[in-house]
């Protein structure tokens, strides 16, 4: 095939002395033997997004290398020196299982000490959520993780963390961009001061294990601890540094960990995807629970951050919980310990997501707080944290398996949140209830919400092309009717837009802009569609809903939402 000459232009700088031998001779390999993958590795610059970037390893400007990492890096570094003038800028690093992850951190430590800040830097892979709580613990003023989360082997990834030891936000995540993006590779440092790179690693993990304690523990006799048996995997990620070791000092005997992927592999040998929202994920778990008749399965993603959950339905049969169904039982839990402790007094709050389930507001609502709703991500959960220090965070969620328990992780966070199921589970075993069975009441109470996501894959070029047409699509030609009900309203959050569709009025939307459409119809039911941000997917989001007058009702309304779920994306042409 042809190569175009603006992609040839790109692939001749990587080609001078700027990059080393190593780097040169494979981007020549891939001009004989691979023109396709030359192709993908320059056609574009890899995105640095408004939290960081991921993409596949290799040589290439649209790839994840020393280079690509080295240039962030030195941006990032140039941004902290103008942000904190006159100070001693500290910064700590972590990395997840990953392949060539510990490599590539060290990379990462070089250019900060180069360019005069003091690095701590993990002695080996830890947990996504101790190094935000580290940045805060060690009064950093940025956090640096290496992670491509649950995406496929051949990826890695850079997550930017600010001071409060959440993500970047605005106005800090595009100027950033603009410093990286003006940056020429030439002016990354890489020759490390050494002096200024400290090694850590024992301590941060007792100070997080006594905080998880802190702020997930609730009284569970120890009975009821020893009584509760778990099956539990880290899917060959960084939980297992900190998972055993926290249940242990809490009092939980009872755990049993999956041999097979409890050792560390950035090539997850035993699963096609290390991705608890995926049900493949968590199979040799469940077979686990089933031999040893175990009450739940909890299992984390590689860099710990988001948890996946089983727990055994009426009939006995291992069932698992969406990550809606965890944060509602999560915050349920929570709000309910915090009014028996006369702790809420009106000036709390929770936090979600616009594509997480409404039944968030409807608890809110029901303990006289407020349930704050912020774009996709854990970063606009930290910043309410930020921006409302007059308010109590309890605890928030997204739908896509995330969990944040108090304010002193402020990301996601699987390793508190599996001592808060365990704490809910024990204690609903306990009083002869389940995890399962106290789902179904709080869907008595609060009304049965019910979401589904579909996620639609389209890789490279051509295939983001197809994603951006379809929200173009969307756009354009927005749907009056679905399923037989009208919609009502229509969000836009790329245009900051809410537009009533029956009188046509509109209204602005106060959240930042983002690729984002939600659709709401007359019978309470809500679509969205959103570009994945960190994947080449693009998904659209079901929640409906129905009263549920008695829990052996059930069935009979679950059947009912699932079919309605099932008619709106036929008539989406979505399956």
């Amino acid at each position: 095939m042809e190569i175009e000459k603006s992609i040839l232009d790109k692939v001749n700088v990587w080609l001078t002395p700027v990059f080393d031998s190593e780097t040169q001779a494979a981007i020549k390999d891939m001009m004989t033997s691979s023109p396709k993958e030359l192709e993908d590795s320059f056609y574009r610059n890899l995105e640095f997004g408004t939290g960081g970037m991921r993409g596949i390893m290799g040589p290439g400007s649209n790839r994840i290398n020393k280079y690509t990492l080295g240039k962030a890096t030195q941006g990032l570094s140039d941004y902290l020196h103008t942000n904190f003038p006159n100070q001693e800028i500290r910064v700590a690093i972590a990395y997840d299982c990953r392949n060539n992850s510990d490599v590539l951190s060290k990379v990462v430590a070089d250019v900060f000490s180069a360019n005069g800040i003091k690095v701590f830097l993990f002695e080996e892979l830890r947990p996504t959520p101790e190094l935000s709580f580290a940045v805060k613990e060690l009064k950093c003023q940025a956090g640096i993780v290496l992670t491509a989360s649950h995406n496929p082997p051949e990826y890695n990834g850079y997550k930017v963390y600010w001071e409060d030891g959440g993500q970047l936000v605005p106005p800090h995540d595009k100027a950033l961009i603009d410093v990286i993006e003006a940056l020429e590779y030439s002016a990354i440092k890489f020759e490390a001061n050494e002096a200024l790179i400290e090694i850590i690693g024992h301590d941060i993990d007792v100070a997080f294990i006594k905080s998880s304690l802190i702020n997930a523990s609730f009284n569970t006799p120890a009975e009821a601890k020893t009584d509760l048996k778990i099956v539990y995997t880290p899917l060959h990620g960084t939980s297992v540094k900190l998972i055993p070791d926290l249940l242990e000092d809490a009092g939980y005997s009872n755990v049993h960990i999956v041999a097979e992927q409890a050792v560390p592999n950035g090539n997850f040998p035993t699963v096609k995807s290390p991705n608890p929202e995926e049900p493949e994920a968590l199979s040799m778990a469940i077979a686990q629970a089933d031999d040893i008749d175990a009450d739940v399965v909890i299992g984390t993603d590689p860099d710990a951050d988001r948890l996946g959950v089983a727990v055994r339905n009426g009939n006995g049969i291992m069932t698992l919980l969406n990550g809606n169904q965890t944060m509602i039982l999560m915050t349920e839990f929570l709000l309910n310990e915090w009014q028996k402790q006369g702790k809420l007094d009106g000036k709390q709050f929770i936090g979600s997501t616009i594509v997480s389930t409404p039944m968030m507001q409807e608890l809110a609502s029901a303990y006289g707080i407020e349930c704050k709703v912020g774009l996709t991500g854990f970063k606009w959960i930290a910043k309410m944290i930020v921006d409302f220090p007059e308010q109590e965070f309890i605890g928030g969620g997204e739908e896509s398996f995330g969990y944040m328990v108090g304010d002193a992780v402020r990301d996601k966070d699987a390793i508190t949140s599996t001592l808060l199921l365990c704490e809910i589970a024990a204690q609903a075993k306990a009083k002869a209830s389940s995890l399962y069975q106290e789902l179904l009441k709080l869907y008595v109470k609060y009304g049965f919400y019910k979401e589904y996501l579909i996620s639609i894959t389209k890789k490279g070029i051509e295939g983001a092309a197809e994603i951006k047409q379809m929200m173009i699509s969307l756009r354009e030609n927005p749907l009056k009717e679905i399923n037989g009900q009208r919609v009502l309203m229509v969000e836009d959050y790329q245009s900051s837009t809410a537009k009533n569709l029956l009188t046509d009025e509109e209204e602005a939307l106060t959240l930042p802009k983002s690729d984002v459409l939600i659709y709401y119809l007359e019978d309470g039911t809500k679509i969205c569609a959103r570009p994945s941000g960190t994947e080449p997917k693009i998904k659209f989001y079901f929640s409906v809903n129905d009263k549920l007058d008695d829990v052996k009702n059930f069935k009979e309304v679950e059947a009912s939402l699932d079919q309605k779920i099932k008619n709106i994306i036929q008539e989406m042409n979505l399956n």
